[in-house]
């Protein structure tokens, strides 16, 4: 699932195409949006607020969007070949020089955009807001806190807590909080963890390369997550990789035993 700084940078790549703009066609493949047409509205901006994607329009109109596990926006020159295939297209917004197609976005829901709330009003605060404040991480390090003895792992990835984490900065946030994904939220400072939390997401946010090292040179962008066959980043040692979560919740999450203090299950 796409995490908080590529839906941000989604939201950067769609507004700098559509802001201020008119639409000059609208074509919705989506059963319950069939039949809208939003040709001749002004696109005003696109928000984002953790993982969901909120796409603004003249007349107080929005259209909600989550990217889910595979969903996209992509930009094309009019006329241009999409770089997916078109059945899998859900949405396209388009202006003079512009298409902005939607691939596997199934969650689509126009409404008022004073309305927003209805879609993110439970989320804890967004590590990527503009408004980001001190209450912000004092917010979110209290909701963290909230259950000492829960996995640190399934906290961070609680947008409740704090939105926009997904399994990659689940994984790489505790390997550089020294602690196992399982270990308790009471092993940690949760101001800590909020803190890094954002510093890692505002550092991609504006680019395709994420990295938690601060190197984007292919294979050495990231300390353990997917680092099974290449061994720690930092020591060198063997990573292993071990499920976290139940059911459709269930992650892959890499650790190093050597770096990492704390429970771990068998494999």
């Amino acid at each position: 699932m796409p995490e908080g700084d590529v839906v941000f940078l989604t939201g950067v790549t769609m507004s700098r195409a559509l802001a201020g703009t008119r639409l000059t066609r609208s074509d919705f493949r989506h059963p319950a949006l069939a039949t809208t047409d939003l040709t001749g509205r002004e696109v005003l901006g696109v928000r984002t607020v953790g993982k969901h994607l909120f796409t603004r329009f003249s007349g107080e109109l929005s259209l909600h969007s989550h990217l889910k596990m595979d969903g996209s926006w992509r930009v094309f020159a009019p006329g241009a070949r999409w770089t997916l295939p078109g059945h899998h297209a859900r949405v396209v917004l388009a202006n003079r020089e512009a298409e902005v197609v939607g691939f596997r976005v199934h969650d689509l829901a126009l409404l008022p955009t004073g309305e927003e709330s209805r879609f993110v009003g439970h989320l804890g605060p967004d590590l990527l807001d503009p408004q980001w404040s001190d209450e912000h991480a004092r917010e979110a390090a209290s909701a963290l806190a909230a259950v000492p003895s829960r996995e640190l792992g399934l906290a961070l990835l609680d947008q409740r807590v704090m939105a926009g984490i997904g399994n990659l900065y689940k994984v790489e946030i505790c390997f550089l909080l020294g602690v196992t994904p399982w270990s308790p939220v009471t092993a940690i400072d949760p101001a800590e963890a909020v803190a890094l939390a954002r510093k890692l997401l505002l550092a991609n946010a504006r680019r395709h390369e994420q990295s938690t090292t601060g190197q984007l040179t292919r294979g050495r962008r990231n300390w353990v997550y997917e680092r099974t066959r290449a061994g720690c980043f930092r020591c060198g040692g063997p990573v292993r990789v071990v499920s976290q979560g139940e059911g459709t919740h269930a992650r892959p999450t890499w650790y190093c035993p050597a770096c990492q203090r704390g429970p771990a299950p068998q494999r």
